[in-house]
C-alpha cells in the first residue's frame, strides 16, 4: 500500500503563479511536478540540476573587463593618495570617476 504525505513550502506568490502557468502548458500540475521532482532527486542521488553560487559585482567587473580586453592605463596619484586623471587623455576613465 502506498501510503501519501503532504509537502508544505513557502513560497512567493507570483513565482509559484508563473510555475503553475508553465506546469499547465505542460500539462503538469504542481503536485505531479514537485513529484517529478522529488523522484528524480532519488534517481541520481543529488539534485537534478547544478545549483551555482552568482558572482559578484567586482566577479562581473571583472570578466567583463577581460571580454573587452581594455588597455591598461598607468595612473598617478597625488601626495594624499588621490588619483590624477588627465580628462584630455583618458575622457571616458575620468567621467567615471567623476559621474561613477
Amino acid at each position: 500500500m502506498n501510503v501519501k504525505s503532504n509537502v508544505n513550502v513557502k513560497i512567493d506568490s507570483d513565482v509559484k503563479e508563473l510555475a503553475i502557468q508553465i506546469l499547465g502548458r505542460m500539462g503538469l500540475d504542481q503536485t505531479t511536478a514537485i513529484d517529478m521532482f522529488f523522484r528524480q532527486i532519488i534517481a541520481e542521488q543529488r539534485l537534478p540540476f547544478q545549483p551555482a553560487v552568482g558572482l559578484t559585482l567586482d566577479d562581473q567587473i571583472a570578466a567583463a573587463a577581460l571580454k573587452s580586453n581594455p588597455k591598461l592605463i598607468e595612473l598617478t596619484a597625488d601626495a594624499k593618495g588621490n588619483i590624477l586623471i588627465d580628462k584630455a587623455l583618458h575622457p571616458e576613465l575620468y567621467d567615471w570617476a567623476v559621474n561613477g
